[in-house]
């Protein structure tokens, strides 16, 4: 179809049988039998790490020539479908580098945004349209009557606020701290050395929930390079790409840990497809611009729509 790059010739047959098998899993029970493990929660692990190892030697990093900004390309029924991941940042050079491009995307074409960005970057911009993301996240959160880790998220969401001093946010916080040391360290030490102590540092830092939404050191650092550099977008998209199992995958791991946090990051994968392709015009190109964590999950939807494998009708209204 002319997307995602197809598995190449690096890899054995076996290998890429093996990815064909994990990539068509639709559950951790399926993925244990691939894997030959009995421990469903031990065959996760085990495959994360032999994914991203044969992912890395197959993906390349590239910017799709029709648009001039990284991406992967979903094409439905003729028409593209095009996600675009960043870093939302809130920087001046992400902001300038997106504007540019989505004043192109708009002659022809429409645009959405994961909700939060348009009025980080696109506020003046009435065209430029956002989905409801979050607050479908929350109306779901509160439907399910799950007991939330961060009790304000909704007014906090709403003011435009930090999400206060609860467990998650004081745990985030540090690591990110730690990260920065670590990263600051780097001129002094060199690349190597700062890339080992903040694979230790990840190993310390993250928590099983965390490994499912790609909150390490490598994300940390790629996402501060792409945000004062939007050129290395394409670097921080392709290592989301590697780490990322396949959707039905990493959300039955997250949910089985973390219900609240499942919504609150993959299942919005699901909803930001689902309300571009509903909400969209019936003709023209289609461009998401979202966090780079969403961009392969998002990728899998519209993948999956085009597949006959998901659908998205009826649309439900969040009140």
């Amino acid at each position: 179809m002319g997307e995602e790059s197809p598995w190449q010739s690096a890899l054995t047959d076996d290998e890429r049988a093996w990815l064909e098998a994990v990539k068509s899993a639709d559950s951790l029970a399926e993925l244990a039998d691939i894997v030959g493990m009995v421990s469903e929660h031990e065959a996760y692990l085990e495959a994360k790490q032999s994914w991203q190892a044969l992912t890395e030697r197959t993906e390349t990093t590239k910017t799709d020539t029709m648009t001039g900004v990284p991406g992967t390309r979903v094409d439905i029924a003729g028409r593209p479908v095009f996600v675009h991941g960043i870093t939302h940042a809130d920087t001046v050079e992400e902001q300038d580098y997106l504007r540019e491009h989505v004043r192109e995307f708009l002659d022809g074409g429409a645009v959405y945004c994961e909700q939060g960005i348009r009025p980080m970057y696109f506020s003046d911009m009435d065209v430029v349209c956002e989905a409801d993301d979050y607050r479908w996240a929350m109306h779901h959160c509160r439907e399910r009557d799950i007991d939330s880790h961060v009790p304000a998220v909704e007014q906090t969401f709403l003011d435009g606020e930090g999400f206060g001093d609860d467990i998650r946010t004081v745990t985030s916080a540090f690591r990110e701290r730690a990260f920065t040391l670590i990263d600051a360290g780097r001129h002094m030490y060199g690349d190597a050395f700062t890339a080992a102590v903040g694979d230790l540092a990840s190993d310390f830092l993250t928590s099983h929930e965390e490994l499912a939404t790609g909150e390490d050191f490598t994300s940390f650092q790629l996402s501060k390079e792409a945000a004062r550099n939007p050129a290395k977008l394409a670097d921080l998209q392709r290592y989301y790409r590697t780490v990322f199992l396949p959707q039905p995958l990493e959300r039955e791991w997250l949910r089985r840990h973390d219900p609240e946090l499942e919504l609150f990051t993959h299942a919005r994968n699901e909803r930001i497809a689902a309300y571009a392709l509903s909400n969209g015009p019936d003709t023209g190109p289609i461009h998401i611009i979202t966090g780079a964590a969403h961009q392969p999950g998002i990728a899998y939807y519209l993948r999956a729509y085009r597949d006959g494998k998901w659908a998205y009708e009826p649309f439900e209204v969040v009140p």
